[in-house]
């Protein structure tokens, strides 16, 4: 985060008074500092990891790797001096808890001393509001629990310097209400607007979630220009395992690949983002206990890469307001309705334009009713005429997709204009190609929207039957043409794929294992292509912009954006 914290990954919450849960101190440190930044982390449960927090704990190593213990009594420790590390108290009165980093007493005078990771700060009291009001309610915590406290120290490990805190007045009445004000945010159930242009938004581990500039955005807040506070790439990939008979186990901090042939590659846990299995390949139990600890998502697929399921950290993601804002627009016909109609229209564009952009010639006709279906999407009375219209449009794109083939994929064209669109099984190359970039894009966006709390399973336009990841369906629609077809073309038009990449089996085809591998390749080229966002004005690579949609469907269920805007490329 941008300010001075030394934060851990998690959020303590423990029973209170009257069944309430107590405010970790930390809470009430970002709460002062980001209301928005709280209610993220102590109500939804969202984490993201930056420097910031890795030094952070780094530096808090030694306080973060001691058992908490609790708080002395004062009485007992009345008659001599005590120094203790990770001391847990709490309060009835405050409904508050905190983890002390160390307590110096000398009899009933104690003193709370934390630990920041910067230095000191040219600020007022040589202290930012946050930290003082942290270390405060340590202080209020201790008097509740029978030690006389009139001041606390902060240190800042950079500089190494301690800096006296005086609980006078004033603080001591910050601190209370901040307190308060903590409880009346987590009971509202309200996400806190964000910050308007802040300078604390850039360093704060959380932008990517809270998404401040975006939000506004989506809002219909006009917004001169957004800044991009993420990286328009994610620096961590997907691992990919696809060799039959392979392994995955752990070797320190790397997870170890070994293939049938004894061939070996490390990858760093910090570079991957997810892994993908494919048919018969093992992972082992220190493997997996790393990735879930790491909160790193394991699919399983079978070997044409259909999703089987995904092994998430835990039993999901924390934030059940996602999951009960989607099924309750989900079972409502006009919010249901009008997410999918936007869905339906933005695909429908996609494939007006890879058409436009491809056809040596393109038919005016066709570009027209294309045209025609997308604003006919916007109007369907039901979720069935929807899929009428859906239907209809890929039929008429589908009609001029051999067209797309030319030079070393001619042969690719001819093929799949004698079949056209078809699957399970796919009966020539083109088919199979599709069919295989379409499940791994399956798994792309489900994996975005089990990350971001959604059921992957209830969607809008896709509904409800047992097994089909509905949601990631919906999702993955608008991204069907610019990023799975757009990449099967250019593979056959470049001769990266030859007929010696497939296999046919009795009316079957299906890719070879080095086919896959180029497919795979390629997929992750795409996805790491950078775009101008329509509406955010920024360049972003299309694995970010998967994301982007998914958070913006989630602003639309918490009522933070007014209407799901499908995302569409000129």
């Amino acid at each position: 985060m941008g300010h001075n914290s030394s934060t851990t990954r998690g959020v303590t919450r423990a029973a209170g008074g009257h069944g309430a849960d107590y405010v970790p101190a930390r809470m009430v440190n970002e709460f002062v500092y980001c209301a928005r930044l709280a209610y993220l982390e102590w109500v939804d449960g969202e984490w993201d990891d930056n420097l910031d927090t890795i030094q952070g704990r780094w530096h808090h190593r030694r306080v973060d790797d001691e058992p908490s213990t609790p708080v002395p009594d004062a009485e007992a420790e009345a008659d001599r001096q005590l120094s203790a590390r990770s001391i847990m108290l709490s309060s009835d009165r405050l409904g508050a808890i905190a983890k002390l980093d160390l307590l110096e007493a000398e009899g009933r005078v104690a003193t709370p001393v934390d630990y920041k990771r910067g230095r000191v700060p040219d600020a007022l009291h040589r202290a930012h509001d946050p930290e003082r009001v942290q270390l405060c309610l340590q202080g209020l915590l201790l008097r509740d629990n029978g030690y006389e406290c009139t001041g606390g120290v902060l240190y800042f490990v950079e500089s190494k310097t301690r800096v006296e805190v005086l609980f006078d007045d004033a603080l001591i009445a910050m601190t209370e209400e901040a307190v308060r004000g903590a409880r009346r945010m987590a009971a509202s159930g309200q996400l806190p607007a964000p910050l308007v242009d802040s300078p604390k938004c850039p360093r704060c581990s959380l932008v990517g979630i809270c998404l401040p500039d975006e939000t506004r955005v989506w809002s219909g807040e006009h917004v001169d220009e957004p800044r991009r506070l993420v990286p328009s790439r994610p620096d961590a990939l997907p691992l990919y395992v696809q060799a039959q008979g392979g392994s995955i186990g752990k070797d320190g901090d790397c997870l170890k690949v070994t293939t049938p042939d004894a061939d070996v590659t490390k990858v760093r846990l910090l570079d991957v983002s997810s892994v993908a299995l494919f048919g018969n390949v093992q992972i082992t139990t220190p493997a997996m206990k790393a990735l879930l600890a790491e909160g790193i998502p394991i699919t399983l697929h079978n070997v044409s890469g259909w999703l089987s399921g995904v092994v998430n950290a835990g039993i999901g993601h924390r934030n059940v307001s996602v999951r009960i804002a989607q099924h309750r627009a989900a079972s409502d016909a006009d919010i249901g309705l009008g997410i999918a109609r936007r869905m339906v229209e933005g695909k429908v564009l996609n494939q007006r334009t890879l058409l436009r952009r491809n056809l040596p010639d393109a038919d005016p006709k066709r570009m027209g009713l294309l045209a025609m279906y997308a604003r006919h999407a916007k109007s369907a009375p039901s979720i069935e005429v929807l899929m009428g219209i859906e239907g209809m449009a890929a039929r008429l794109y589908f009609e001029a997709f051999s067209q797309l083939f030319r030079g070393a994929g001619g042969w690719a064209g001819e093929v799949f204009a004698a079949n056209r669109r078809n699957r399970r099984p796919p009966k020539d190359e083109v088919n199979a190609v599709l069919s295989f970039l379409y499940a791994i894009l399956v798994r792309e966006v489900g994996t975005a929207v089990v990350r971001i709390g959604f059921d992957p399973y209830r969607g809008f336009l896709h509904q409800p039957h047992y097994g089909r990841p509905s949601l990631a369906l919906d999702l993955m629609e608008e991204f069907r043409p610019i990023v799975a077809d757009s990449v099967a073309i250019r593979m056959f038009n470049e001769g990266e794929l030859t007929a010696r990449d497939f296999v046919r089996r009795a009316r079957a085809v299906s890719l070879q294992p080095m086919g896959r591998r180029r497919v795979l390749a390629a997929f992750e080229r795409r996805l790491s292509q950078t775009v101008m966002h329509p509406l955010l004005s920024y360049s972003v690579s299309y694995r970010r912009v998967i994301e982007l949609q998914a958070r913006l469907l989630r602003a639309v269920l918490l009522e933070e954006a007014a209407v799901y805007r499908a995302f569409t490329t000129r």
